[in-house]
């Protein structure tokens, strides 16, 4: 029988706060990275939900950024 221990308990509070600083570390890139592209920054939230950051990552890889085309009639 398994006995509630640390190893059967995998929910102590610093797993909380482990999540929270590892989310600030993505998030904020990627909320920097949508800004810098055209797009607007909340999307760099989505980079939190599994599948979803991968199709986020290919729009962002394949898509025509809005600041290039900004830039495009500036110039």
């Amino acid at each position: 029988m398994m006995n509630n221990d640390m190893f059967g308990n995998t929910m102590w509070a610093g797993h909380w706060l482990w999540m929270l600083v590892i989310a600030i570390v993505v998030v904020i890139p990627a909320w920097r990275i949508c800004q810098r592209t055209g797009y607007p920054g909340w999307l760099g939230v989505l980079i939190l939900i599994p599948i979803v950051n991968l199709v986020l990552l290919y729009f962002i890889a394949f898509a025509d950024w809005p600041a290039d085309q900004k830039g495009d009639q500036n110039g």
